[in-house]
């Protein structure tokens, strides 16, 4: 166990591997190299593994040298997947969502995307395998990181996988907060703004909505059953805190069904504002329309290219035509506010 602990590495150091810990139990850590994994036995404590899964070199770890099932490796190193939760043996095979974002380092280069990514877990008594692709950043295992390193940190790994839930559905609820203000900023545009950029958010925000509910259904099943395993690692404070966040997560969830909702109803309401704007230029057109025909039949029959066409040789005959065409032009705009046209 000691020569376990004379090593130090950064962060993301070595090729698919971003981190390895060694829990001393009392809240602190120390950092493994991919050598020293090899050395390494239960009884110098409990280890939480962090790879890349789609880099070759964490692969090929979990394929030779992680001593894995065969089917618990395949599932580990899947490329897409939902969220689900399969005993096997005394541990667990985990397959959750977690918030991504983009990294720090990254941060100056483009914008913050934000959007749930999988993070795939082996878990039992003795260690902590998590694996996420390359390119995502995961603020919840970064946050439960810093804390062991701080000596603040999980002590178990049943500890360790309840903060691991926890810190997950944690990080959901900015992301919830910022579509419910997206919504009440469109709910304020559709009557001042550009309508076809208020649909096309209002498509993008409901699309997201649904997305978002898509995984964290089956996530809500894979922590309730996580709650009822019997894995004599979990502890009774360990399923309490499963309950707190499986909890947390239905509020988000029926969060998520009110913003669908709310999304929904915007669009009946866009759609209403886009037809009464289309009826009322409607009206316009016609009430023009209205007000330029007595001119345009007076000037159809006085510009007939026949004979007996009165007022040709009469010098006041142009006068007294525009006379009654505006006459007549004023009359019919009377007539059109009258019944209300305009």
């Amino acid at each position: 166990m000691e020569a376990l602990k004379t090593s130090v590495v950064s962060y993301g150091a070595e090729p698919g591997l971003r981190f390895a810990l060694l829990l001393d139990g009392h809240g602190c850590c120390t950092q493994l190299t991919m050598a020293q994994l090899g050395s390494w036995k239960p009884e110098d404590g409990a280890i939480w593994l962090h790879l890349e899964r789609d880099h070759p070199a964490a692969a090929e770890w979990v394929l030779r040298k992680s001593r894995f099932d065969p089917v618990v490796a395949e599932a580990l190193l899947e490329e897409e997947s939902r969220p689900r939760v399969e005993p096997v043996d005394d541990g667990l095979l985990i397959i959750l969502r977690g918030v991504c974002a983009t990294a720090p380092e990254e941060v100056a280069e483009k914008p913050v995307d934000i959007d749930l990514v999988p993070l795939h877990l082996w878990v039992d008594a003795d260690r902590i395998v998590s694996l996420r692709d390359s390119g995502h950043y995961i603020t919840a295992l970064r946050d439960i990181r810093l804390s062991l390193e701080k000596g603040k940190g999980p002590q178990r790994t049943g500890d360790l996988l309840a903060l691991i839930g926890d810190k997950l559905v944690r990080d959901l609820e900015p992301v919830l907060d910022a579509m419910d203000e997206e919504v009440d900023e469109l709910d304020e545009m559709i009557f001042h703004g550009d309508a076809s950029q208020v649909r096309e958010r209002l498509k993008q925000l409901r699309r997201r909505a649904v997305q978002l509910r898509r995984y964290l259904a089956p996530q809500r099943d894979a922590l309730n059953r996580i709650e009822h395993d019997d894995a004599p690692w979990l502890a009774e404070r360990d399923k309490l805190r499963m309950r707190e966040v499986i909890d947390k997560l239905m509020r988000f969830i029926e969060y998520l069904d009110a913003i669908r909702d709310r999304t929904s109803i915007l669009h009946d309401d866009l759609s209403t504002v886009i037809s009464e704007r289309i009826a009322r230029n409607s009206n316009r057109l016609a009430a023009l329309a209205a007000l330029l025909l007595p001119p345009s039949v007076v000037a159809g029959l006085f510009g007939m290219n026949v004979g007996g066409v009165p007022g040709v040789n009469d010098t006041w005959a142009f006068i007294i035509i525009v006379a009654f065409v505006t006459i007549t032009s004023i009359a019919t705009l009377w007539v059109l506010r009258r019944i209300n046209w305009l």
